[in-house]
């Protein structure tokens, strides 16, 4: 009995562990950051009355080494030091389809420009779409940009362009093959 459970152990963590390092080959980029931070064309447009008055256009994002099996990818733009207590989400795109290498510059509120089949859902500012990045004056935050491999095509009908970003984020843990994390540490 021992010897069956040792065996499982070392099985699962060899499985994790190679899992883990093709995963270290998942990278996301950006070239329309500029020394690693948004430009005023991608920061929030005055018109959300929050005090930014940029462009609030999302950035061309790209990747590659995406794991073995992926089928989907689920994006996904966060600001953990948002003055909320829990963080802002400001973009989620779903159904990103497995062959998919980038999401263009400029996505549209109705998704023009995405990829056949991708899907824009509803952010912390309550509607689909990107809403650009906005630091209180003389604060500096960091938005987690993260790009999910998915072992499905798409995900549940449940989530539709009004899902919550805590719907979109259950579904792609749960269906998780790997994540592409890109960091922007911002000041205003």
């Amino acid at each position: 009995m021992l010897k069956k459970i040792a065996l499982a152990s070392a099985i699962s963590a060899v499985s994790m562990t190679s899992g883990a390092a093709f995963a270290q080959n998942f990278t996301l980029s950006s070239p329309d950051l500029k020394a690693g931070k948004f430009t005023n064309e991608q920061f929030l447009s005055e018109s959300y009355g929050f005090g930014c008055s940029g462009g609030n256009a999302s950035p061309h994002l790209s990747w590659s080494g995406a794991p073995s099996g992926t089928q989907s990818f689920v994006l996904t733009v966060y600001d953990k030091d948002a003055p909320t207590g829990f963080g802002w989400v400001h973009w989620v795109v779903a159904n990103i389809p497995g062959n998919a290498t980038e999401i263009a510059r400029g996505i549209t509120p109705d998704g023009s420009g995405l990829p056949a089949g991708a899907l824009q859902t509803r952010t912390d500012f309550g509607v689909p779409g990107y809403g650009g990045p906005c630091p209180p004056q003389g604060s500096t935050h960091n938005y987690v940009i993260t790009l999910t491999a998915l072992k499905v095509d798409k995900l549940p009908d449940a989530v539709t362009q009004n899902a919550t970003p805590a719907l979109v984020g259950f579904f792609a843990k749960a269906n998780s093959l790997g994540q592409a994390t890109l960091v922007v540490n911002q000041g205003r």
